[in-house]
């Protein structure tokens, strides 16, 4: 899909196309749809990431997102990301140190980690960056959630509209 057809879309196919790209959050693509026409992917993203306001707003979007390996309902997209290192198909001492992060992270900070896989070649580099992020405070890693999901998100704008 080319940016100029985003910019035709109705605000109805707008968020059908586009809502995804946000996990479970079909509001961001909702408010970003009045700020076409959008004249780069990056400003597309922008008016997207710019779309989630408050702290509460950045939670919601945040708790959106499945824990890594968690065997939760994903969105095709997750599916694909946790699927590319091999997350769906983890040894049973991999599955309980990914069940313990998950649950400790979950724990300390009220939401999952979030990590933006394609940042990442392999499990292990997933893994030890959850156990470093750990040692986070609750507003640095809330943070550091949505900057993942910037590099998440960018990545799923960059595959619908370069394809």
């Amino acid at each position: 899909m080319a940016l100029e057809d985003v910019n035709s879309l109705g605000k109805v196919e707008f968020v059908a196309r586009l809502g995804g790209v946000f996990e479970h959050s079909l509001w961001i693509a909702e408010r970003a749809w009045h700020r076409r026409p959008f004249h780069s992917v990056e400003e597309l993203h922008r008016a997207m990431l710019d779309a989630v306001g408050s702290d509460e707003e950045k939670l919601k979007l945040v708790r959106a997102h499945p824990e890594l390996a968690c065997g939760e309902a994903l969105t095709l997209d997750s599916t694909s990301e946790q699927g590319r290192l091999g997350f769906n198909r983890l040894s049973r001492i991999e599955r309980e140190e990914m069940d313990r992060l998950n649950r400790s992270y979950r724990d300390k900070f009220g939401f999952p980690c979030i990590v933006a896989l394609r940042l990442h070649q392999d499990r292990a580099s997933v893994m030890a960056e959850m156990a470093r992020r750990l040692q986070s405070k609750p507003d640095a890693e809330l943070r550091a959630a949505m900057e993942q999901i910037g590099h998440i998100t960018r990545g799923r704008l960059e595959k619908i509209l370069n394809g």
